[in-house]
């Protein structure tokens, strides 16, 4: 039997009984013949090629948008396409900025576009720079976190898009971590520039997907609705192990390090070095004052784009190493990894001090970061794993259910 999604049926309705074009336009792909291959949404240039025709484009993308091997910029112009305008999120248009860091809008040297950031003083596309815009592209590579910025990004463009009356087209990709829904979901009370919306901090839904959920939800400021046309995957299922071809982030280099993010980016709100200033983050956890507890030790040091000022700078830190450990084990159990936060707080001995972010700059309120008050107190008084997961519910099993209103894929 066939399956269709939500959005694929209504489509059919649509173009059946030759009614107004629908809010959400999916464009499935034909089953290949013999063995399935994942195709993202820009690798099928067969499918919106012709949508772009005589129309004037901007694109909202990083260095993740890609063709091939090729960027999609690049691939765009050569094939004639009428390029006016792009735009950068966090780490800019090309990729070389760090975490956190302001971008400044600039031409894009290849190609002599102009680039509008939207990661400093601007949020979203203004009227005046979406004016001279017949279709908006957005192209950028996620991995399934509501801390990771992307989907902020796509949310204020989707809102943009509303309100000059433009439709936007989507060019999904795979999620790395589709598997993994799990984390607790946002207080709302906690809203920031790493938790918009109330998802966990894993939420299982490629960009697409997200997008129908933003529209569907009336999570858009004003509750606004973005026309959005979406060029699925092609053979893929949130199930589907997926290395990445590109590096997505300065601090996400590595398959491991992409996969470990959901854990390990707990970090970020901790006394704990996760990796910055080292070639291999996200996948080392130490400090200067776990010394005696722990054999294993790396320096962090400065290092232009992609961490300038680490935490414990040219200190010796000491911790985990997880560089090999077994991601089959995050697979299998379907859940991140809250014991590593749990170990290194009891092997912590100043423990006022773990979770104190006003001693750096470099650290962040972990309440953001989980999107939970709750937490930090959590751990601080070493409640079970299983009664800190229950006092996720019943927000995280009812954002399951609702999820699946907005699937494209198994």
């Amino acid at each position: 039997m066939i399956k269709f999604s939500v959005a694929a049926v209504l489509l059919m309705m649509f173009s059946y009984f030759g009614l107004q074009r629908p809010l959400v336009s999916v464009i499935k792909s034909k089953a290949a013949a013999g063995k399935a291959e994942i195709k993202t949404g820009a690798d099928q240039t067969e499918k919106y090629l012709p949508y772009l025709k005589g129309k004037r484009i901007g694109l909202l993308g990083n260095q993740t948008s890609i063709v091939g091997k090729t960027h999609l910029v690049d691939s765009l112009k050569t094939l004639g396409v009428n390029i006016v305008k792009v735009f950068g999120p966090e780490h800019g248009f090309r990729g070389n900025a760090s975490a956190g860091v302001a971008v400044k809008d600039e031409v894009d040297k290849a190609t002599g576009i102009p680039i509008v950031s939207l990661y400093g003083a601007k949020q979203k596309p203004s009227k005046k720079d979406l004016a001279d815009i017949d279709l908006m592209i957005y192209d950028a590579q996620d991995v399934g976190c509501r801390f990771y910025t992307n989907i902020n990004a796509l949310a204020r463009l989707m809102e943009a898009c509303a309100e000059s009356g433009k439709e936007l087209l989507i060019l999904d990709r795979p999620n790395p971590n589709g598997y993994l829904i799990d984390g607790p979901v946002l207080d709302m009370k906690l809203r920031s520039g790493i938790g918009m919306f109330p998802i966990p901090m894993s939420h299982g839904l490629t960009v697409a997907e997200f997008a129908q959920m933003l529209n569907g939800e009336g999570w858009l400021e004003g509750g606004v609705k973005c026309r959005i046309k979406i060029i699925p995957v092609a053979d893929y299922n949130h199930d589907m192990p997926y290395t990445l071809p590109v590096k997505p982030s300065p601090n996400l280099n590595t398959q491991q390090a992409i996969m470990l993010y959901p854990s390990t980016c707990l970090f970020e709100g901790v006394a704990v070095n996760h990796g910055r200033g080292t070639y291999f983050p996200f996948t080392v956890l130490g400090s200067p004052d776990l010394k005696g507890k722990y054999s294993f030790s790396f320096t962090p040091v400065s290092i232009p784009g992609m961490a300038e000022t680490p935490l414990y700078m040219n200190q010796v830190c000491y911790g985990l190493d997880l560089r090999k450990y077994d991601i089959g084990k995050l697979r299998k159990t379907g859940k991140i990894n809250i014991q590593w936060v749990r170990e290194l707080y009891k092997a912590y001995p100043n423990k006022k001090s773990f979770f104190d972010y006003e001693q750096s700059a470099e650290m962040g309120n972990i309440d953001f970061r989980t999107g939970d008050s709750r937490f930090k107190q959590q751990i601080i008084d070493n409640v079970p794993e299983e009664v800190i997961r229950k006092s996720w519910e019943p927000a995280l099993s009812r954002y399951k259910e609702m999820r699946k209103k907005y699937l494209i894929y198994p």
